[in-house]
Order: C-alpha cells, then structure tokens, then sequence
C-alpha cells in the first residue's frame, strides 16, 4: 500500500472548543469559516489521525503499541489492554463508566491488579501486569477482544461493544472471573464509601502481538499518548513531548506535524494561544492545511483560502448555548 500525506499540513488534538468556550470573537469567526462538524460517532483517537492522514491504522496490537509507547522497547508476547471500568446494572442491560486516570489512582489500581495476578494467574496462562496508570493482560493463547477502547465505549452498553462470534468463550469466561474476582475488593469497598465507583471489572481491547519495526513516512509527531507514541515508533518516526506550544512544534519541524496538546490547567486559554499560533501559521504559509480535532468531538479542516469566506461569522456549534 503506497502512503502519502500532505507534508505541509498539521493534524492537532486540542481542548474542547464548543458552547461558547472559546471567548475570543475573531477566533470563533475564523473557525466558523471553516464549517467546522461534529464527528459523525466517537472514535478512538489514533484511528482519527490516521484517518486524517491517509495512513493505515493496526489490524491489531494496539495495546502492545501502547506498551511500547509507554516503554520505549517492543513487547514481545501477545498482549491487550485491561482498563479499569465499572459496569453499573440497569433495568435490562449494563451500562459501563470508563475509569479516567484522575478517578482511578495508582494506589487504587495496584491491589487490584495484584490481587488478579494471585488468585486467577497461576496456571490459566494469562497475566496481569499495570505500568503506571495502564494495565494489561498477557495470555499464552490469543484471545478475542474489543476492538475501541473503554473511553470510547464510555456510558454505553458494552454488549453493543464486546467481541462476537463462536470464539469469544475463553474472553467471557475470563471477564466473568475478573468480575468475581474484584467485586467485594476493599479497594472498591472503600471507593463507594468514599462516594466513587467500584471498579468492577476490566475492558479487554486492543489484543495482539506488536508489529515488527518498518521504515515508513510519518510526520513528526509531538505528544505524550502512549498509543500514539508506540504507533511512531513502529514506523521508527520522530517523536518527541509536547513541548508546550504550537509555536515549540514550528520551529522543531520542518513542514507538517501531528501534535496532540496535554491538558492544562487553563484550557480555555491554552486554547485561544494554540489557536492564535495555527493562525498565524496558516496565513504565513508555514503550513498549508489545518486538520484541527477538538476533545468534543468537534472538528475544523482549514485551508488558506477559508478566510476569504468572510459571510460565514458564526457557528452554532462554536456559540455559547444560552445565546
């Protein structure tokens, strides 16, 4: 499969932009001219950016990926990721609440994994192993797992989501004893007294071995996802932090990127800085095209001559909701 991407474009994942966050008016008017969308479903977030480049994405291995992100060295073994979840009962079905690192500490996921690793690893041919606030589950065999991750999956009923077909036993049997496994837990018996959600269970996807390493052409990439970060590696691209701003990645490379921003503690203004720089960049012609994701689900394609669309001054998506 021949690749090819816009070398002087820049694909940026930045903080939620809708219902009136981003207060400065000439801003939101130079996004409104782009038509900015919502996406048409939630997605997981290097499918997105590989979409927007016209790059492969995984068959499979996406945890190992991550592992590797996280590392810096390529698993060797079949690997897929177990993410914290509570699974609350309703009426007729589940509803599964994916467990964000902010909710669910190290110190909360460390017991539970080790206790998995106890009572459900000796001889079954799986392990369970967490690298800071990941987990993972190791198995001799292949197993069949989900294909998006649980903050995908979030507030939605996991059936809808979970591996089908005639070889799903060996994947339903394990989550059936996870579940027993952590559900009387101290650790989540103090959760709930402490007013948060038990961790009831594990989210199993991404399964399979990491590709073997290839020579392929991929814009520098700037951020500190592991996923994203395993993926480059395995194509050997250049890699590097997010330094901190749009300008930072300017003057790092030498045409297009991808640059996922990290949270800060004052995104609306991390926003109007990030936006005010691809401006800039736009207009000068350091960068051809602007493919900007927004954490909302928002998104702007924008091009140079989108400036010239001056009738277009508002977006619904862009305004405050009161309004």
């Amino acid at each position: 499969m021949a690749l090819s991407y816009d070398k002087s474009a820049a694909v940026i994942v930045l903080p939620a932009v809708g219902g009136g966050r981003l207060q400065d008016r000439r801003l939101r008017s130079w996004l409104a001219r782009s038509l900015p969308r919502l996406a048409a479903e939630p997605g997981e977030l290097l499918s997105s950016i590989l979409q927007a480049l016209n790059l492969p994405y995984p068959d499979s291995g996406q945890a190992a990926l991550r592992m590797w992100g996280q590392t810096g060295d390529r698993p060797t073994v079949w690997i897929a990721a177990a993410e914290p979840v509570c699974l609350e009962p309703r009426l007729d079905h589940l509803r599964l609440h994916a467990q964000p690192h902010t909710e669910a500490p190290n110190a909360d996921l460390r017991p539970l994994f080790d206790h998995l690793q106890r009572v459900l690893a000796r001889d079954s041919g799986f392990g369970f192993a967490r690298i800071g606030a990941y987990g993972y589950l190791r198995a001799s065999d292949p197993i069949a797992t989900a294909r998006l991750p649980a903050s995908v999956v979030n507030q939605n009923r996991p059936d809808d989501f979970m591996p089908a077909g005639d070889n799903t036993g060996t994947y339903r049997n394990l989550l059936s004893e996870v579940e027993m496994a952590l559900h009387d837990h101290e650790v989540n018996l103090q959760r709930q007294a402490n007013g948060l959600q038990p961790i009831n269970s594990l989210w199993f996807w991404g399964g399979g071995m990491a590709p073997e390493q290839k020579a392929r052409p991929h814009p520098p990439l700037f951020c500190d996802d592991p996923l994203l970060k395993g993926y480059w590696y395995s194509n050997t691209g250049v890699v590097e932090p997010w330094p901190g701003s749009i300008a930072r990645c300017l003057g790092a490379s030498v045409a297009g990127f991808v640059a996922v921003v990290s949270p800060s503690d004052d995104a609306a203004e991390q926003l109007r800085c990030c936006l005010t720089e691809l401006r800039e960049a736009l207009k000068s012609g350091r960068l051809s095209r602007l493919i900007l994701m927004f954490r909302d689900g928002i998104r702007a394609d924008i091009v140079s001559k989108d400036s010239l669309r001056f009738w277009r001054r508002r977006s619904p998506l862009l305004e405050n909701a009161a309004q």
